[in-house]
């Protein structure tokens, strides 16, 4: 299995401005490398192959007066470039082809300095280290700073630098974790002990169990000052140092949303994962959730992401999770003698059940009915599922989980 952990690091000025000279570089190979593909298309003539780009771009480059600079970065970080391209590529005729499972993927872009996110990767062939003080040696780099909120549980052979909207450094490890020493570190719930989740806005999850977690509004409450930084931006004129600093200022006001959003994810998913051993929540339809009037609410509850949490560690850790399909019609049918009642408007929270007369309350009813659905689908497919290989996330946090009596207060 394959994780990903991210670590901030803090350049020295003249490591900013080594790293910006990296990012560059390795972004003029990728734009020359996709230039030729385009043009090899456009000719009808068979793409070039990866040794001879690595030729052509980087090895013969390096000796014309206009790309001589490429020589001042680590020929590794060029190399990678030219991968990501293969396998963008690669991605690409995948997904033409109906071979790559989710949505699909579109050609591989030029890629411009105005990018939200720059990053260069640094393997093995780099002789990248961590030092004996705990920085970070990358070649023609120098040693960069970094803040280890935790320990790496074996050696990664590669590391990724990335730099984002807000101009903060990341290093970005994968690594191979082993099964079962994941699911050691915890204790084994309950085999009897599932939940069912309804996602909401008035709550941001309700259990069947009757739990109720409040929606934090995380944009919401930070809208004002968004709205200002905004305004102010606005008003720098366009290519001043102003405008940029104010730029700034407004990416590091939404990352700061961002942060606390997944951090409030990455809580309450490790808690529910460690408190249960089945999870079933519904498969909302987020992107036409979107396109409504709640769409700024939508977004901000971030339930793709959190749903996202939910399922890799469930398979990281064991754990069965159902998704219950959208159609399904969790709020209109009585959980009590499965009634269905019909279609009700968002305003209606509580209603009673006229088979039975139990009055239920909209959300705890539709996360009762989520679990039973659920246990239906589990049922069929025989037993628990076993966890399989899980892709490499963007980061997972290393707090610890936050109680629910804690989240329900």
């Amino acid at each position: 299995m394959q994780l990903r952990y991210a670590f901030r690091l803090y350049p020295e000025p003249g490591q900013r401005v080594a790293l910006a000279r990296a990012f560059g570089c390795a972004r003029v190979v990728f734009n020359d490398a996709v230039r030729a593909r385009e043009d090899a298309r456009a000719a009808q003539a068979p793409y070039p192959k990866a040794a001879v780009l690595s030729q052509q771009l980087i090895t013969h480059a390096k000796n014309t007066p206009e790309r001589s600079w490429l020589g001042e970065v680590s020929s590794v970080v060029l190399q990678q470039a030219l991968r990501d391209v293969e396998a963008a590529y690669r991605n690409f005729f995948a997904s033409l082809k109906g071979e790559r499972r989710g949505k699909r993927v579109g050609a591989p872009r030029f890629r411009s300095r105005k990018d939200a996110r720059q990053a260069i990767r640094f393997t093995a062939n780099a002789r990248w280290k961590i030092t004996g003080g705990g920085r970070l040696s990358l070649p023609k780099i120098g040693a960069v700073k970094v803040k280890w909120s935790r320990v790496l549980p074996v050696t990664p052979s590669s590391v990724t630098v990335i730099v984002d909207a807000a101009g903060r450094y990341f290093a970005s490890f994968v690594i191979d974790t082993d099964d079962e020493t994941d699911r050691a570190r915890w204790d084994e719930p309950d085999p009897e002990a599932a939940i069912g989740i309804d996602l909401g806005l008035t709550h941001f999850a309700v259990l069947s169990d009757g739990t109720k977690i409040g929606s934090p509004r995380f944009l919401r409450r930070a809208e004002k000052k968004l709205k200002k930084a905004q305004r102010e931006l606005s008003r720098k004129k366009k290519g001043s140092r102003n405008r940029a600093k104010a730029r700034l200022k407004v990416a590091r006001a939404h990352a700061g949303v961002a942060d606390a959003r997944k951090e409030f994810h990455h809580q309450l998913s490790t808690t529910l994962i460690r408190e249960n051993q089945a999870i079933a929540v519904e498969d909302l339809a987020v992107s036409g959730l979107a396109r409504t009037r709640l769409a700024k609410s939508v977004h901000d509850a971030g339930w793709a992401q959190f749903v996202g949490m939910l399922e890799y560690k469930a398979q990281r850790y064991g754990r069965t999770f159902v998704k219950v399909g959208r159609f399904e019609p969790t709020s209109q049918t009585c959980s009590t003698c499965g009634h269905r009642d019909g279609p009700k408007p968002l305003h209606v929270r509580k209603w009673t059940c006229p088979a039975c007369d139990t009055v239920h309350d909209r959300d705890h009813n539709a996360a009762i009915n989520v679990k039973q659905t659920a246990g239906l689908a589990v049922s069929a497919c025989g037993a628990p599922v076993r966890p399989g290989l899980v892709p490499a996330q963007r980061e997972e946090t290393g707090s610890h989980g936050i109680p629910l009596r804690a989240r329900a207060a």
